[in-house]
């Protein structure tokens, strides 16, 4: 254990001060962002050292790693994909890689193309004819994909590798010749074997694309805009302005669908400015499969059932509890998708709309989850999904952001702490998909008062809470320890951002502001800095004991955000709790694994009290 904040690696501070739209903004660690400085480097080895000594106390690490790893090894398979008669699926068996499956025959092993294990399939999209099948891979979690053709008959390569393509939608035209693409940020025709592709949009952003099965209608959405060609007449596609998310496609039945503002509309894709009100989903859209009389429309939570004609809501499918619906997909008036939660893997069921049967395989549950509500600071009503008994150590976990619903779904590591007696909390907070208008510091505010909310129920105390976060929730979770760090015992932040006023700089980060806003207009660097972590930090306070995640193949968030903000709690805290980093250079964006979460357990069990 750490006894003092003597005993952390010194880390000059820099008496670096600038005025930012009439703000004075403080950077006394603006150094630790060269990762390449020598400086850096040394600093940087000092903190591992300080991280593998503080590791070594963790009496109980290896048994959680045991316990992760056989909590992780289990089964699954996607819902399937038919395209031609031919049916795609992704499967892994226990303790394994995914593989991609045509019907019974492996057809992609990430294995086979690098046997390091090192290499993961990102995505995969097969042609309408089913014949060919585009793929993308990445190496060593650095998720810059490379995009590459094969032919699914004989496995042979007849395309690409084409690189810029990271995590590019594929709309493959009926011929299966040719599909549109997204590479280097621009939207593409790409012909199999010629290496000159067609420019359809250049805007520097990151796209959707949806083409019509009779590939004549195509469809270009961004954040905020949308555009939509005949391809009939003209690739050209016509802008269509929107003030909101829009997200539109053509139909097998040729209709016009049009997701926008918490509804569903419908049109002519002959008019594709005019549409009418089809059905108002019960929670954010995730999934619609059109069958022949009705459609199905998911949510994060649920998938209702709606006359095809009017949209009248006939009903819902039963789930077999309260979890996380995916992956939807429909074939000759069925559908499939997938079900999850907390203590249940993820699991394919059938629902055949001929008979109005679903089918799927049953599961044995290890643990309840718990719905409860809790008041937010301006009174509304959220919610907190619980596994695990009151009274004692507990992990309060969220995310907050980019319209990404918190459902509960299967975790090894949340089981793992509920299996030792923990409870594990989700936070459904406002910045997720139902409460995209929340500005940061509200859903910051929600956090905290899920925590507040927590203790005062007798959940558990400030001494035995912890929270947690990754990526966005990384944020969160920093926010939160430098609002209020005396709600709290321990506080795990993986993969943050931290340095929000330069958030732009580096990593994936011009393209989030959508999300937080921009440093370079006054309003929103006001609203940044506000709630920045980093510039929060305050000497002589008591923070609880930190550990700090960070990957050094991450190119979403630049390791710089851990690194500046664990220099600056390590100098700042008055407490006698740990501050580390713990960081790991060939792991991409929170993808460290087995080890990472046995780690993570392994210090909030220490620190709450879970292992004593």
């Amino acid at each position: 254990m750490i006894d003092s904040v003597q005993s952390y690696p010194c880390a000059e501070r820099l008496s670096l001060v600038e005025q930012v739209h009439g703000r004075t903004v403080a950077d006394p660690y603006r150094w630790l962002e060269d990762s390449s400085a020598a400086a850096t480097r040394q600093w940087s080895q000092d903190q591992d050292d300080l991280w593998l000594t503080y590791a070594g106390t963790l009496t109980s690490r290896f048994r959680w790693k045991n316990r992760v790893r056989q909590l992780s090894e289990v089964s699954s398979v996607s819902t399937p994909v038919w395209r031609g008669g031919r049916c795609f699926t992704l499967r892994r068996e226990a303790g394994q890689h995914a593989v991609l499956f045509v019907d019974e025959t492996p057809l992609i092993d990430p294995k086979r193309l690098d046997p390091t294990g090192l290499t993961t399939l990102d995505a995969w999209q097969p042609s309408p004819d089913g014949t060919k099948l585009a793929f993308q891979v990445s190496r060593g979690g650095d998720e810059r994909s490379t995009l590459s053709v094969l032919d699914v008959s004989t496995g042979e390569l007849i395309d690409g590798p084409l690189d810029g393509c990271r995590y590019s939608p594929v709309a493959w035209l009926p011929d299966g010749d040719a599909f549109y693409y997204v590479r280097l940020r621009q939207v593409r025709r790409h012909h199999l074997g010629d290496p000159d592709d067609i420019t359809i949009l250049d805007r520097e952003a990151s796209y959707g694309l949806e083409l019509s099965a009779d590939g004549r209608w195509l469809t270009i959405c961004t954040s905020d805009d949308l555009w939509f060609a005949d391809l009939s007449t003209d690739e050209s596609p016509a802008h269509i302005p929107q003030d909101t998310t829009t997200i539109m496609s053509v139909g097998p039945d040729n209709r016009l669908y049009v997701v926008t503002a918490g509804r569903i509309c419908i049109g002519d894709p002959d008019e594709p400015t005019v549409w009418r009100d089809y059905l108002r989903p019960d929670g954010t859209l995730t999934g619609l499969a059109i069958l022949d009389d009705v459609v199905l429309v998911s949510t994060a939570d649920q998938i209702s059932i709606h006359d095809r004609e009017t949209g009248d809501r006939q009903g819902a499918i039963d789930l077999p509890g309260f979890g996380s619906v995916g992956s939807l997909s429909a074939h000759q008036n069925r559908a499939w998708f997938t079900y999850t939660d907390s203590v249940t893997p993820p699991t394919v069921y059938c629902y055949d709309a001929d008979t109005g049967k679903t089918t799927g395989a049953s599961t044995r549950r290890a643990a309840e989850t718990q719905r409860l509500s809790y008041p937010a600071p301006d009174g509304t009503e959220l919610e907190l999904h619980v596994i695990g008994r009151p009274g004692g150590p507990t992990i309060l976990y969220g995310y907050g952001g980019f319209g990404q619903s918190l459902t509960p779904t299967y975790s090894a590591f949340a089981l793992a702490w509920v299996e030792a007696g923990g409870a594990f909390v989700t936070a459904t907070i406002r910045g997720d998909a139902a409460h995209r208008d929340a500005t940061k510091q509200q859903t910051i505010d929600d956090f905290i008062a899920a925590a507040e909310h927590l203790i005062a129920e007798g959940w558990t105390t400030a001494d035995q809470l912890a929270i947690c976060g990754e990526s966005n929730g990384g944020l969160l979770v920093a926010a939160a320890l430098t609002q209020r760090p005396e709600l709290f015992t321990a506080a795990v932040s993986s993969a943050p951002l931290t340095d929000m006023t330069r958030y732009e700089l580096s990593g994936l980060g011009d393209r989030w502001t959508a999300e937080y806003g921009t440093a370079k207009d006054p309003a929103d660097f006001g609203n940044l800095l506000s709630y920045s972590p980093y510039h929060r930090v305050a000497d002589g306070v008591k923070y609880p004991a930190v550990l700090l995640t960070a990957f050094g193949n991450d190119t979403r968030v630049d390791p710089l955000h851990a690194r500046k903000m664990c220099a600056a709690l390590q100098h700042a805290t008055a407490s006698q709790r740990p501050v580390l980093l713990r960081f790991e250079p060939d792991a991409g964006h929170t993808t460290g694994g087995i080890n990472l979460a046995a780690d993570m357990l392994a210090f909030l069990a220490t620190e709450t009290g879970l292992d004593q």
